[in-house]
């Protein structure tokens, strides 16, 4: 199994990134796909995860209304929009993916991505 996550880089402040985590050696319609982040000193934290066909979505409480996780099974490809990026959204995101049902514990998710870095400037 083999995730990888890109689109990261610097944005300003209010502004907006969209992050890929493609995926090969899985049946990727039978696995939530989920987007966690860690920033320097802290814990690696959920961000948003995606059912298998897309239709649920769950997002930390810091991130509704901001950021839209979606998912294309056709490309095996993730996504996470993110929008009015903040100073303290700045970290490594990692996409994940596990299979059974929702979960918003790390290490509920056994396969992993490298992360991408996104930096935002005030």
């Amino acid at each position: 199994v083999q995730l990888q996550a890109f689109g990261g880089g610097l944005v300003q402040a209010g502004g907006s990134l969209r992050l890929s985590c493609a995926a090969s050696g899985l049946s990727w319609s039978r696995y939530y796909m989920g987007w966690f982040r860690q920033a320097p000193g802290r814990e690696r934290e959920f961000v948003a995860a995606i059912s298998w066909s897309g239709g649920s979505t769950y997002y930390a409480d810091s991130e509704k209304g901001r950021f839209t996780i979606s998912r294309d099974n056709a490309k095996n490809t993730a996504y996470l929009q993110m929008n009015s990026l903040k100073p303290e959204d700045a970290a490594v995101y990692y996409c994940a993916a596990k299979t059974g049902g929702y979960s918003d514990t790390r290490e509920r998710y056994p396969y992993w991505g490298r992360g991408t870095q996104v930096t935002v400037s005030s």
